[in-house]
Order: C-alpha cells, then sequence, then structure tokens
C-alpha cells in the first residue's frame, strides 16, 4: 500500500475511514501478529468482558 496513485484512487472511491475503522485495523494487526495461545488469551478475556454485566472500575477500556 505504499503507492500513492493506489491509495489517492481507493479514497476517492471509498472516502477517509472513520477513526474507529483505523483503531479497529490497527487492533487486528497487533492480534495477527500474536502467537496462538496470546490470541486465545485475548479472546477469552474479551468474552468475559463482554459478558460482564456490570462496568467495573476494576477493567478500564482504556
Amino acid at each position: 500500500m505504499k503507492n500513492p496513485t493506489f491509495i489517492s484512487e481507493l479514497h476517492k472511491k471509498l472516502g477517509a475511514p472513520s477513526s474507529e475503522i483505523v483503531d479497529s485495523l490497527r487492533l487486528l494487526k497487533a492480534f495477527v501478529k500474536l502467537a496462538p495461545p496470546q490470541r486465545y488469551e485475548v479472546l477469552e478475556m474479551a468474552e468475559r468482558l463482554a459478558n460482564d454485566d456490570s462496568p467495573s472500575s476494576e477493567h478500564p477500556l482504556s
């Protein structure tokens, strides 16, 4: 994706991505670099946080 012409054409067709999309892609890129056991741990943690009914200060999101 270093080709400026390709990036320019893609930007014209699709517009600028939202900050949420950019953040999601960065997280996905980092996730793919993890070893399989680490990926499993991240998925388990995300599932636990998603199933947690009450927001808690023990699990800050940022």
